[in-house]
């Protein structure tokens, strides 16, 4: 591989790094339907503020979300929502193994 392309792969494995927690998905959802700030995030998933400011975090240095001060509270947002149509990659491919391991037993 060249250097370019190592860059490019490193670059995909930093955005699905940050996507590989159960928390941090649940977040990218929620914000697929509309933006939130840190204190609603927090009482959905039931985490203190600190680790639920330390998902979006590393969810915002991948690029994936963005967030906007006002006043006391800062909001998040998709910063690419496209990245939401990766959910339903994941899904057919847990079918599919559903269906194989189904297909074990039988």
């Amino acid at each position: 591989m060249n250097i370019k392309t190592q860059a490019l792969f490193r670059a995909r494995a930093r955005v699905m790094k940050a996507l590989a927690h159960p928390t941090r998905l649940f977040i990218v959802d929620e914000l697929s339907r509309r933006e939130r700030c840190v204190s609603e995030l927090t009482e959905m998933i039931g985490a203190d503020v600190s680790t639920v400011s330390k998902h979006l975090t590393v969810l915002k240095n991948a690029g994936i979300v963005e967030d906007e001060r006002r006043g006391a509270q800062i909001y998040y947002s998709l910063k690419c929502p496209c990245v939401v149509n990766f959910f339903s990659c994941v899904e057919s491919v847990l079918k599919s193994e559903a269906r194989r391991h189904v297909e074990l037993v039988r």
